[in-house]
């Protein structure tokens, strides 16, 4: 058994989405169970899910796993889970992650079959999550904060390609709005190219920009939340 993270905050589901993508590439192919599921007890189906390289998903049907199931071959084959023989009974009305989401899991990785858990789903029709597109101007950028990790730093919806558009490369001054406040910062590979304190514009582990204070948090000083808008452009 490998814990990825409790980590992620309550309620935020595309954190949950995302942090699955980046990390699901490099996991061994297994069942994958994951939970952010504020909609607990209502109409959202609990789902378990075959891929189409073979890994196995459970979890709510609120988009949390289909953006790593996207990333790594698609849906194949999808039920609800309602065969009470493989839950926990009573099931609560408040926690399917103990009483429905990890019986299941444990259930496939020992062999169960996916359709054994109950009735099949057309995969077309399960909830996805809408992803914030960048905006992409001559000389401008308007993101948005996907996600923040646990040192404050920044994910923004954007790759180094995206900053090429708009002529931001390694060692380029940048103009960052945030909440009608601009700062600079610099474009950087690493944090040891920025003196301590600097606001910095790098490219994270899992290949989208980030933006970060070395040795500081960020979200903290610009008093950021996921989903908040930042412009950038060159200084």
């Amino acid at each position: 058994m490998i814990d990825i993270t409790h980590g992620i905050p309550p309620q935020h589901v595309l954190q949950g989405a995302l942090v699955l993508a980046n990390t699901l590439p490099y996991m061994p192919a297994g069942v994958h169970v994951a939970v952010v599921d504020p909609g607990v007890g209502g109409k959202r189906k609990p789902l378990a899910l075959r891929g189409g390289d073979g890994r196995l998903y459970v979890g709510p049907d609120n988009g949390l796993l289909l953006v790593a199931a996207d990333g790594l071959g698609g849906i194949e084959e999808a039920v609800v889970i309602a065969n009470e023989n493989y839950m926990l009974t009573p099931v609560s009305r408040t926690f399917h992650g103990r009483d429905i989401f990890s019986p299941a899991g444990a259930h496939l990785a020992a062999g169960v079959e996916l359709r054994e858990l109950g009735p099949a789903l057309d995969p077309a029709g399960l909830a996805r999550l809408e992803l914030p597109v960048a905006e992409i101007g001559t000389a401008r950028i308007r993101a948005s904060a996907l996600y923040i990790d646990r040192f404050g730093n920044i994910q923004l919806n954007l790759t180094s390609k995206d900053l090429e558009k708009v002529g931001i490369l390694p060692g380029t001054k940048v103009e960052v709005e945030v909440r009608f406040e601009r700062y600079f910062a610099v474009a950087a590979r690493t944090f040891a190219e920025v003196r301590t304190g600097d606001i910095v514009l790098y490219e994270d582990s899992y290949r989208n920009i980030a933006l970060a204070i070395n040795q500081g948090n960020a979200a903290r000083m610009f008093s950021l939340r996921v989903g908040q808008e930042v412009l950038l452009s060159s200084a």
